[in-house]
């Protein structure tokens, strides 16, 4: 029984040896990942002849195709947003699409699931300026149905930054959620309804929006550290301070050592020990509208 469960583990081990991250060139010979090194754009292989090492270039011609499984950064990159780490989710990121770049040409290679995701969290890292930049060079893509219907949200999130024709992006933005019912878009429009809300200065609103991602999104993580700070951030507008400080506290222990927990730390400081005020009346307006002190 022991050796039986020996060989089966030596074989998976074995299969795994021999199937995991490797350049395979055209007459068939697999150079793995630990085998070769990257020198600019010239390919290292370090070939092992007892105890010595010796090392060669390796002709790009001489490629045939790369066996790569799913890159680890894809989905680490995920788990540092949801640790609200998102300079170190876009430098992995950006490592990993350095490196595939490279074999931009080469078969089976990740470059194109890779750029997208790194263009993605620029976005949701807030990082406009670059966002807007690759937008170009994103599109001459081909790309599958859920990274169109995601880079429709991408341009919807510039939308709401560069224009004030907020009905129409919230027009949008319905219509986007009632195309699907995937949890990541819904995660990522409601981000932009509450933005909108808290550019119109409709604290309440927008801190229900906010509210709806850790509620019924929970799952999407890399967007839940953002949105419970704008929701504290919201609490502290609708002068709900106590409130506030104990979602900040929050945020500030559970994302140690982030830029949102450092945020946080600091929105906390900023009314530290404030006391929740009574909602003021709305007043009513001459024209008949009622407005919200809060609001002015």
């Amino acid at each position: 029984m022991f050796r039986h469960t020996f060989i089966l583990l030596a074989s998976a081990l074995l299969c795994g040896a021999a199937f995991g991250q490797a350049i395979v060139l055209k007459d068939g010979t697999r150079i793995a990942s630990n085998e070769f090194t990257m020198d600019g754009d010239k390919i290292v292989r370090t070939i092992k002849i007892g105890d010595k090492s010796a090392t060669t270039v390796l002709p790009w011609q001489n490629i045939g195709y790369l066996d790569w499984p799913e890159p680890e950064e894809l989905l680490e990159a995920k788990n540092l947003m949801a640790q609200a780490k998102s300079e170190e989710a876009l430098a992995l990121l950006k490592k990993s699409l350095d490196f595939f770049q490279k074999f931009e040409k080469v078969e089976g290679n990740w470059y194109q699931p890779v750029f997208f995701a790194y263009v993605e969290t620029l976005s949701q890292a807030g990082k406009f300026e670059d966002t807007i930049k690759l937008i170009p060079l994103l599109k001459t893509l081909p790309l599958t149905p859920e990274q169109k219907m995601s880079l429709r949200i991408i341009q919807l999130d510039i939308d709401r930054q560069t224009s004030s024709e907020y009905t129409s992006i919230l027009a949008e933005a319905e219509s986007i959620l009632s195309d699907t019912n995937d949890s990541g878009v819904g995660a990522s429009i409601w981000m932009i309804i509450a933005d909108i809300h808290a550019k119109k200065k409709e604290w309440e609103k927008a801190l229900m929006a906010y509210l709806r991602i850790p509620v019924f999104y929970g799952t999407q993580m890399q967007r839940v550290p953002d949105a419970e700070l704008k929701a504290g951030q919201m609490l502290a507008k609708m002068k709900r301070y106590e409130d506030a400080q104990a979602l900040f506290t929050r945020i500030s222990d559970s994302y140690k050592g982030s830029a949102i927990a450092d945020t946080a730390a600091k929105e906390k400081a900023a009314i530290n020990g404030m006391k929740n005020e009574p909602e003021e009346e709305a007043e009513q307006s001459p024209e008949g509208e009622k407005t919200d002190k809060a609001a002015q």
